[in-house]
């Protein structure tokens, strides 16, 4: 008996059908003639195209043909690698990978100077220590939850935030340049989690959840007392990239989110046992959102009601239960994906162990904070049912919600509305459509759905398992990005591609709310550090310096390049020198890039047209050593080098 015959009050299964007019689900589990399924995908006729049964399905074209360019830039984490993607969609064309936490011999990432000061300044002191041993880098990261910055709401094209896990870290990307500018480690954290960009009335604060509680200070004592440990929720300064303050909560923090007022973040959290073990933690039948005031936190602060913790002097305040700066929401065990709707007026939290979804109210959180509600469980005003391991939802703008089902691999359609009148007592199912996906979908995410602007056209689904979907590539297989058409009454794919590794999430905008620079402005204060540095050494002009001066043992050369020529073609430095080299592309021409890659010194960096980058390293070889451009730009790219000559001591 089929799943639609056990259950005919479900909407049916319109992951797209077969000629035969069975659902994927069904069609492989029947015994189908191979002339059958030759006939249909000779015919081009399943599973992406058109017809009767499709008439409600979107029809937009997902194709973007050569020449043409994508509506929407995507955001892609890029899991393990410690890179944000940039993709286009809804090509889904990768068009660039942006280093955050990660070392990139193409970019030069973790080796040049400015790279280097970036990826080290924001560290705690623990976490300095700790990459003084490594070279001055720490050498991985685990990126999650890329998200952009809004202005009343919308995106504004400032920038792109994205977490590290696995070092409890958190940076910002210019989007203008398209590169990492600041990083910041939390501290008395360990693992940050979920991120979120303030929407109102822009983004003021980075909402940091730290996921894994520890001792408070985390110095060796109150090892074996895991009901001693807490977590902290991290409010960051986005303009500065400093920690402001932190509010200890009770139970492991995992995804958050925030209102479109900039009154309230909220944040799932599970292991409401303060358990250390996985046994431990499912003792209890429900864990809870926590829901945080803002402004009585920043006035707590304002009045000293705070302690600081271990070598930090972030202002710490106490959220954990019974405080006056928290709410905590009873909700169904192991709350995971948090998500506010872009009317504004709910926020859904995805039950992973439950079948259901939690949907709050937001303006219901004023009564409790003034006292008038006793009950945080009078805020939820929903509850459906929608499968097996919801995880994340994301929105239509249209008051359709959209979830993942880890477990049943399906994406859930629902109404908002609906859910709400069937939690009041109503007979209406608010499910819309189930699709099959493929397989196992942790987050998706629909075009400008974090934002007021949600447009219902595309919903990307983010599969952790592939399985049969590609080639075999061994036992560690690629992830499974599938792109499926909204836009109409029934969900459709109409594209999956194999992605690498555990990209995780990703969010969207239009191509016209990100204006990236096509050339390097050369006021930009990305190069204020080897200005100064120049101006001491009695230069003004990087674009116009081809000059070496020699400091003791320090030599610093100064160096422009324009195609196919490197202005100083030898250089001549003694054994043991620490030699610093500035490198300026004068090309004022968009997409003539340039590199610095010298042989055997593992020393390579990326020059854009109008770019200066520069790269220490210390001359401990004696002999030739040629230097060349690792970024095609000119017919005579091979001839484009020079020597470093470095002579005995």
């Amino acid at each position: 008996m089929t799943d639609d015959e056990k259950a005919p009050e479900q909407p049916p299964e319109t992951e797209a059908e077969s000629p035969t007019g069975l659902t994927r689900r069904q069609f492989f589990g029947t015994t189908a003639s191979s002339a059958v399924v030759g006939a249909g995908l000779a015919a081009g006729s399943w599973p992406l195209s058109s017809s009767p049964a499709r008439a409600a399905e979107g029809k937009q074209d997902a194709h973007v043909a050569p020449g043409e360019l994508d509506t929407y830039y995507g955001f892609w984490s890029a899991g393990q690698s410690g890179e944000l993607r940039i993709m286009g969609v809804p090509s889904m064309r990768e068009l660039l990978r942006i280093p955050v936490f990660n070392w990139d011999g193409a970019t030069g990432w973790g080796i040049t100077n400015e790279s280097r000061k970036i990826l080290y300044e924001g560290l705690t002191p623990a976490g300095k220590r700790r990459a003084d041993k490594q070279g001055g880098v720490l050498r991985n990261g685990d990126t999650h939850h890329p998200h952009l910055s809004l202005t009343e709401g919308s995106y504004d094209g400032r920038y792109c935030f994205i977490n590290d896990k696995a070092n409890s870290r958190v940076a910002r990307i210019r989007l203008d340049i398209m590169k990492t500018d600041k990083i910041v480690q939390i501290p008395n954290a360990q693992a940050v989690h979920g991120v979120r960009p303030q929407k109102h009335p822009k983004t003021g604060y980075l909402f940091c959840n730290c996921e894994f509680m520890i001792p408070q200070p985390n110095d060796g004592r109150d090892m074996d007392s895991p009901d001693k440990y807490q977590t902290v929720f991290a409010g960051v300064d986005s303009d500065t990239m400093e920690v402001k303050w932190q509010v200890l909560v009770d139970g492991n923090l995992d995804n958050t989110n925030c209102d479109y007022k900039g009154r309230y973040a909220f944040s799932t959290c599970y292991n409401s046992e303060n358990a250390a073990h996985l046994a431990g933690m499912m003792r209890k039948d429900r864990d809870h959102v926590v829901v945080f005031d803002i402004p009585r936190i920043e006035e707590a602060v304002k009045k000293g009601r705070y302690k600081t913790i271990g070598d930090s002097d972030v202002p710490v305040v106490d959220g954990t239960k019974g405080s006056d700066l928290t709410m905590y929401i009873p909700v169904p065990k192991g709350p995971h994906g948090i998500n506010t709707t872009p009317d504004g007026k709910y926020f859904v939290a995805n039950g992973k162990l439950s079948p259901t979804v939690t949907v709050v109210e937001i303006d219901k959180l004023d009564a409790y904070f003034r006292g008038a509600m006793k009950n945080p469980r009078e805020a939820v005003v929903a509850e459906p049912e929608l499968g097996l391991g919801p995880l994340h939802t994301t929105y239509d703008g249209r008051g359709n919600a959209y979830t993942t089902l880890f477990i049943d691999s399906r994406i859930a359609k629902w109404n908002i509305q609906e859910a709400i009148e069937a939690f009041q007592g109503g007979d209406t199912n608010p499910i819309k459509q189930k699709l099959d996906v493929h397989y196992q979908p942790g987050h998706n995410n629909a075009t400008l759905a974090e934002t007021k602007d949600a447009d219902g056209k595309w919903l990307v689904s983010l599969q952790k398992f592939s399985k049969d979907r590609f080639l075999n590539v061994g036992p560690l297989k690629p992830e499974n990005d599938q792109l499926i058409d909204i836009s109409g009454d029934k969900m459709r794919i109409v594209h999956d591609g194999p992605t690498f590794s555990e990209p995780h999430d990703c969010v969207m905008a239009r191509a016209d709310q990100v204006n990236p620079r096509k050339i390097w402005s050369r006021d930009d204060p990305w190069f204020d550090d080897i200005k100064a540095q120049a101006k001491a050494d009695g230069i003004s002009d990087l674009t116009k310096a081809n000059k070496v001066v020699r400091d003791g043992n320090q030599v610093r050369v100064y160096m422009t390049s324009s195609a196919p020529n490197y202005h100083i073609t030898e250089l001549r430095v003694q054994e043991g020198d620490e030699v610093t080299v500035a490198l300026t592309n004068v090309d004022n021409i968009e997409d003539l890039t340039h590199g610095f890659t010298l042989t055997n010194f593992d020393v390579a960096m990326e020059i854009s047209p109008q770019q200066t980058s520069s790269v220490t390293f210390t001359a401990d070889e004696p002999g030739v050593h040629w230097y060349y451009c690792q970024w095609f730009c000119h017919a005579l790219h091979m001839e484009m080098r020079g020597r470093m000559i470095v002579e005995k001591a």
